[in-house]
C-alpha cells in the first residue's frame, strides 16, 4: 500500500455537505482559509446563503439540496461538475439523528436516517469518485460518530448508518491508497452543532419522553465545532485513516475495544449520569434498565 503525500489544499476544489452549520460550516471556514475553491451543499438556502457571504478570496458554489432524495443526487453531481470538473476533495458531512428504541421507529423513519447519512454519502462518493481519481492526491472524508464506535441502546437507526459508513470507509480506505486517493473517516463525540435540536423524534415516542432525551442529548454537546472543525482538516492533511474527537469518542471506543459486548455496562458503572444521558427514557416513563451483561 502506497503512502501518500500530504493534502495540499490549495489549487483544489472541496466539495462539502451539511455546510449551513457546525462543523460543516467551520470545515467551509477552515478550508477557505487554506485556499480550497468550495462547494457548499445543505437543504437550509437561508443559513447556506449566510455561510457563504462570510467567505472570501475562493470561489463559493452553494446548492442548495435535501440528500434524502437519493434519486436527485445524480443532477446534484453533475451540477457540481458542471461547474467545477476538478473536484480534489469530498466531505460527506451533513447527518440526521433519530430518538426512539427499534419497536419506536417506523420503517420509514429508520429508512430516512440510512438514506441521509449512509445512502446519500456512498452516492456522492460514486458519482464524484472519477473526477477524484483524475487528481492523484484526492481525499475523501466520511463523517460517522461517536455511534458508530459503540451502540447505544436508543440509537438503533442512527448507529446503523454511522457503523454502515465506518465500514463503508474503511474499506474504500484501503482500496484507493494505490489509486492516489486518500479517505479519512471521523468520529466525532459531543461536538456543540444543532443535531440536538434538529433531531427527529420516532413516532412512537411521546412528547414528553421526546423533549426529556432531546435535553440529555444537548447536555452531550460541549465540544466546540470550530475546534472539531480543525481537527478534521489537520488529519485531511496528515492523511489519517481516523480521527477521533473530544474524550466522548476516545474513551467509548477505548471500552469498546476492551470489553466488545459489555461496554455500556463498564461505561454505566464508570460514568451513570453519561450512560443515561446517551438513551432515551423508556415509554413507560421508568428508569432505562441496562439489559447487557459481560456474558452478552
Amino acid at each position: 500500500m502506497s503512502q501518500l503525500s500530504r493534502y495540499r489544499f490549495t489549487g483544489g476544489t472541496a466539495v462539502v455537505t451539511g455546510a449551513a452549520g457546525g462543523m460543516g460550516e467551520h470545515v467551509a471556514y477552515g478550508l477557505a482559509r487554506r485556499g480550497s475553491d468550495l462547494v457548499l451543499i445543505d437543504r437550509d438556502a437561508d443559513r447556506l446563503a449566510a455561510v457563504a457571504a462570510k467567505i472570501s478570496g475562493v470561489r463559493v458554489d452553494a446548492l442548495v439540496a435535501d440528500l434524502s432524495d437519493i434519486a436527485g443526487l445524480d443532477d446534484l453531481a453533475a451540477r457540481v461538475l458542471a461547474a467545477n470538473p476538478r473536484v480534489t476533495l469530498l466531505v460527506n458531512n451533513a447527518g440526521v439523528a433519530l430518538g426512539g428504541a427499534f419497536d419506536q421507529i417506523g420503517a420509514d423513519e429508520f429508512d430516512w436516517v440510512m438514506d441521509i447519512n449512509f445512502r446519500a454519502p456512498v452516492a456522492l462518493t460514486r458519482l464524484l469518485l472519477p473526477t477524484l481519481l483524475e487528481s492523484p492526491g484526492s481525499h475523501v472524508v466520511n463523517v460517522s460518530s461517536l455511534f458508530g464506535l459503540i451502540g447505544p441502546p436508543g440509537q438503533t437507526a442512527y448507529s446503523a448508518s454511522k457503523f454502515a459508513l465506518r465500514g463503508f470507509s474503511e474499506s474504500l480506505r484501503h482500496e484507493l491508497a494505490d489509486r492516489g486517493v486518500g479517505v479519512t473517516t471521523v468520529h466525532p463525540g459531543g461536538i456543540r452543532t444543532r443535531i440536538a435540536e434538529s433531531a427527529r423524534v420516532a413516532s412512537g415516542v411521546s412528547a414528553a419522553e421526546a423533549a426529556q432525551g432531546k435535553e440529555s442529548f444537548a447536555k452531550l454537546l460541549t465540544y466546540p465545532a470550530d475546534k472539531a472543525a480543525e481537527r478534521i482538516l489537520a488529519g485531511v492533511e496528515k492523511r489519517k485513516g481516523r480521527v477521533l474527537i473530544a474524550w466522548t469518542a476516545v474513551a467509548p471506543d477505548v471500552l469498546a475495544r476492551l470489553f466488545p459486548t459489555s461496554y455500556m455496562a463498564v461505561m454505566n458503572r464508570l460514568s451513570p449520569s453519561t450512560a443515561r444521558n446517551a438513551k432515551p427514557p423508556r415509554p413507560d416513563g421508568a428508569a432505562q434498565r441496562n439489559t447487557t451483561s459481560s456474558g452478552s
